[in-house]
């Protein structure tokens, strides 16, 4: 499942009205993030920014449960100069908890995995 690849990570608290980014090493081929939150809504913005204020991507997201419905996904990222910006765009009593963490790297699955036929498979 993609979430236990994030499950053991530390999380970042991203207050409401914050910003969080994280800059990626151009051998990095896509990235996973989690938001959750304690119970309570969550609002936020994900982008993927490829140089400086050049969005290739950007999401706007709400879910009344950030426990219960969490929002995971994984972002290609293709080329230098990547970065994940997340905006909490609740107000500051709705922080949010997020992970971002490299998924692939361009020679294959960090964690020693690779996809075949939509199945993972442990490289021997």
């Amino acid at each position: 499942a993609i979430t236990s690849r994030l499950n053991g990570i530390v999380p970042r608290i991203v207050q409401g009205g914050a910003v969080y980014t994280k800059p990626f090493d151009p051998t990095v081929g896509s990235v996973q993030i989690m938001l959750r939150t304690d119970g309570r809504p969550l609002n936020a913005r994900v982008e993927l920014l490829q140089g400086p204020n050049n969005i290739k991507q950007s999401i706007d997201l709400y879910t009344e449960d950030g426990t219960e419905r969490p929002f995971v996904a994984v972002f290609e990222t293709p080329g230098a100069g990547n970065v994940i910006r997340i905006v909490n765009t609740a107000t500051v009593e709705f922080p949010l908890t997020a992970t971002v963490e490299p998924y692939t790297m361009e020679t294959g699955d960090i964690y020693g995995y690779a996809e075949a036929g939509g199945a993972p498979f442990v490289l021997g």
